[in-house]
């Protein structure tokens, strides 16, 4: 009988990685190469240009534009985004049967919009959690009702 591998992606905005456990008792093990990090930047630190000018509608009012997004926001949903293709080549490879996801709340909106329908058939729970900075054998009691570790 083939063996259930459920991964677990650990995530924000700046940082994920992914662990894997194959059956209750079995623990959870990093998964090789599945662990990415940017650094987290403030939106000044990336746009530090004055911004643009523009004419108001009626006279020779200027006044400064104001970016439509956030610079910040807008590099963490760019990760998030190529995290999730990296989990819809590996499910379509068939790396794992099962995800679960534990993720910061912003992270985890982010995941739900760029995630594959792949992807999102092996999700079998989601935790809005931030666990990215806990060591891996300190996770397994967050997923207590999720899956046997």
């Amino acid at each position: 009988m083939k063996k259930t591998v459920t991964w677990i992606l650990i995530a924000d905005g700046t940082q994920a990685r992914v662990l894997e456990n194959t059956g209750p008792g079995k623990g959870l093990a990093t998964v090789k190469g599945l662990d990415w990090s940017i650094e987290p930047l403030q939106s000044k630190d990336i746009d530090t240009d004055r911004p643009g000018r523009g004419h108001s509608s009626g006279g020779s009012a200027r006044s400064a534009m104001e970016p439509k997004t956030d610079p910040a926001q807008h590099r963490e949903a760019e990760f998030v985004r190529s995290v999730a293709a990296v989990l819809d080549k590996k499910v379509l490879e068939g790396a794992f049967d099962r995800l679960v996801i534990a993720a910061a709340p912003i992270a985890l909106g982010n995941l739900r919009k760029a995630l594959s329908d792949h992807v999102k058939k092996a999700v079998v729970a989601e935790l809005d959690k931030d666990l990215t900075n806990l060591p891996t054998p300190s996770i397994d009691k967050h997923l207590d009702g999720i899956i046997a570790v």
